[in-house]
């Protein structure tokens, strides 16, 4: 296939994609994934430069805009809950997966690590697309998942850079950039948003203002060898307040997610699915399964009893969001092949369960435990509001 025409099948898969999901009233990720490992194992397209940057940028687009929908003082009010399922959501089944590759599957120790890592994450990125396609990123229940989403992530950064990443003065580089950016968006964003003569531009100063911050997170973090999701989810929660305070703020977040949802993030998902071998996956098609059911019961044991604690209306809708696993599995992943630390089978099998856990509990998800009426959703947010 021509390079020139890859453009065009991106266009192609991303435009089908949208159909399919509203058609068939299943989240376009779901649909994004799927095509792409579709076209991927076809030989349609192979994955170029230029798309695995855009993918990158989405998950950290995604991941921005997550942190801006969530509400500040609910996740002050409500940390214990939100910490408790997003730790047991991580410890659980980083544990379990790394038990079985390293005892029964006899995967080398830092291979085992790596497993325990990639298969302990939930997608924050695919949690925020689905609850804000199902209306629900608003509601106490959908503020709750991404805050408890963003721990669980956490402690699998935290767990890929103890165990493996070797600091550098790079990396105190990043951190220290990350909490500068952070502090002088918190105190100066106002001064762009609430500019009169920057609003409601149509070259869109405000929404260029936040992707370059986006930019320098990924550059500092390239640098770096961090990570920069989490000063992206950072920077979205203290930017949340800016956006919520005024009609014109929260129109530049929804003009930032129509740009988001239209071009940037479909490639992101489309990626996710291109780098699925289903050849590689068939010839160990049993740890495929194996991993994929410690997974997905792990993640059961590690949230459901506190979910149905917390939020008992929405336990099930909730356990299966957050099994779901993408961006930080798929780092975990690739830096485990890049050095050496797993071999191209092993990484084929652990990015099939990471995408399989995207699809298949989101599926199940919305077909049979997503809040239907909105009396549900106002009950889950008990009492508080």
């Amino acid at each position: 296939m021509y390079t020139e025409a890859i453009p065009l099948l991106m266009g192609i898969i991303i435009l089908l994609a949208s159909l399919i999901s509203l058609r068939l009233g299943l989240s376009v990720a779901i649909i994004e994934i799927l095509l792409g490992a579709l076209a991927g194992n076809m030989g349609l397209i192979e994955t170029q430069d230029w798309m695995i940057f855009i993918a990158s940028f989405g998950g950290i687009l995604l991941t921005f805009l997550a942190g801006t929908e969530i509400d500040t003082d609910l996740m002050r009010e409500q940390f214990k809950e939100s910490f408790l399922m997003g730790f047991f959501s991580f410890v659980v089944p980083f544990l379990a997966c790394f038990a079985y590759t390293y005892y029964v599957a006899g995967w080398s120790l830092p291979a085992a690590l790596i497993a325990g890592v990639a298969l302990s994450t939930t997608s924050l990125a695919v949690v925020y697309s689905v609850l804000v396609e199902t209306n629900l990123s608003q509601t106490h229940i959908g503020k709750i998942l991404m805050s408890s989403t963003f721990f669980t992530d956490m402690g699998t950064a935290v767990a890929l850079s103890v165990l493996f990443i070797k600091p550098t003065l790079y990396t105190g580089l990043f951190i220290a950039v990350s909490i500068v950016v952070i502090i002088l968006a918190a105190k100066f964003s106002h001064k762009v948003f609430d500019n009169p003569k920057l609003r409601d531009k149509v070259v869109e100063p405000e929404i260029k203002y936040i992707l370059l911050l986006l930019l320098v997170f990924m550059y500092f973090a390239q640098i770096g060898k961090g990570q920069a999701v989490l000063p992206a989810f950072l920077l979205g929660l203290i930017m949340s307040k800016h956006f919520a305070e005024t009609s014109c703020t929260k129109l530049v977040r929804n003009r930032l997610r129509t740009v988001s949802y239209a071009v940037i993030t479909p490639i992101f998902f489309v990626v996710g699915g291109l780098k699925v071998s289903i050849p590689l996956i068939l010839s160990a098609l049993g740890l495929f399964a194996i991993l994929f059911a410690i997974k997905i019961v792990s993640k059961f044991i590690g949230v459901y009893f506190l979910a149905d604690k917390y939020i008992p209306q929405g336990s099930m809708y909730t356990t299966l969001l957050m099994s779901t696993g993408l961006t930080f599995g798929t780092i975990a992943s690739v830096f485990g092949l890049t050095s050496g630390y797993i071999n191209q089978v092993q990484y084929s099998v652990l990015v099939g369960v990471v995408v399989a856990s995207a699809v298949i509990p989101t599926f199940i998800a919305q077909r049979w435990f997503m809040p239907k009426h909105s009396e549900d959703i106002v009950e889950i947010q008990g009492g508080k509001h």
